[in-house]
């Protein structure tokens, strides 16, 4: 890996990520928050910081590479009856059209890429 003269690394535990209510349709359980911003590009894929404060929720996930910087969750993948689970280190990727049911136990924030 090179560094750039003039470029500075971002501090992606340190990011302002603003938190939504998520959208009803989507909520199973509580009234969690979530967020995400694109911090830039990559190779042609975005990169960015994705938020969410402790609940249930459904989703149908992009084609990403994350990593868990911080918090605790589970994710159910409902087409395979799979259930992982996340804590910071944790290196996942998701297929596109991935149905999954997120529980979110700690605030969970990940470094995602997603093309």
């Amino acid at each position: 890996m090179s560094a750039v003269a003039g470029v500075d690394p971002v501090v992606a535990l340190a990011v302002d990520v603003p938190l939504q209510p998520v959208p009803t349709e989507q909520v199973l359980d509580g009234a969690p928050f979530a967020g995400a911003v694109v911090l830039g590009e990559f190779d042609g894929d975005e990169f960015g910081v994705w938020e969410m404060t402790p609940g249930t929720m459904t989703d149908v996930e992009s084609a990403e590479l994350f990593v868990v910087l911080a918090g605790a969750a589970s994710v159910e993948f409902l087409d395979d009856e799979v259930v992982v689970q996340l804590v910071p280190g944790s290196v996942m990727t998701f297929d596109a059209g991935a149905r999954t049911i997120w529980t979110v136990t700690q605030t969970l924030r990940k470094l995602w890429v997603a093309g």
